[in-house]
């Protein structure tokens, strides 16, 4: 089973190093799975318009391809003006409506204000919905006092909660996929 751990954002680390924590407590909690992170900072995505994804430049479409192949996701996003950035959405405008079908999303999120966890709830989920993914009953939304000047979680309930979304989409994952 491979698990993919995708940083939405352009700018910013503290949503690559949350990824990163969770694929670390998957990986502790089931060792045979295989994980693998993208950073969109690392990549240059072209912007959806429409066209068909193999007319994409290479980055875009490996990025594509990367997400297709998995069977499981941890997404991170920061929040911005209350919303996702628009990297991240364009991400999902890039993406086959089939391409994460009955396939589990986990979500971690991070901000500057204790109100941002809403994103998760009122956007990201949709989102899920609409693709028809399972989303993970534990998310994690950590803001930037939770992390050290390393971007390494400090609060011991944020910590709970990584552990907890590692192990759930795991799980979720592997139940579904002996049923499919």
């Amino acid at each position: 089973m491979k698990l993919l751990g995708i940083s939405g954002t352009l700018i910013g680390s503290k949503p690559y190093a949350l990824v990163q924590q969770v694929l670390a407590e998957a990986k502790r909690y089931d060792p045979s799975i295989e994980t693998e992170s993208i950073d969109l900072r690392e990549y240059h995505v072209e912007m959806c318009d429409g066209r068909d994804p193999s007319t994409y430049n290479t980055d875009t479409q490996e990025m594509i391809k990367k997400i297709e192949e998995a069977d499981c996701y941890i997404i991170s996003t920061p929040v911005f003006q209350g919303s996702i950035p628009g990297a991240l959405k364009n991400l999902f405008d890039l993406l086959p409506v089939t391409i994460l079908r009955d396939k589990v999303i986990g979500f971690v999120s991070t901000g500057g204000t204790y109100q941002h966890f809403l994103v998760v709830e009122n956007q990201l989920k949709p989102i899920a919905s609409y693709f028809k993914s399972y989303v993970a009953p534990e998310y994690v939304y950590a803001h930037r006092d939770h992390f050290n000047e390393k971007n390494e979680i400090i609060d011991l309930e944020v910590a709970s909660r990584i552990q907890k979304l590692g192990i759930q989409v795991v799980q979720m994952s592997t139940a579904l996929k002996q049923i499919r």
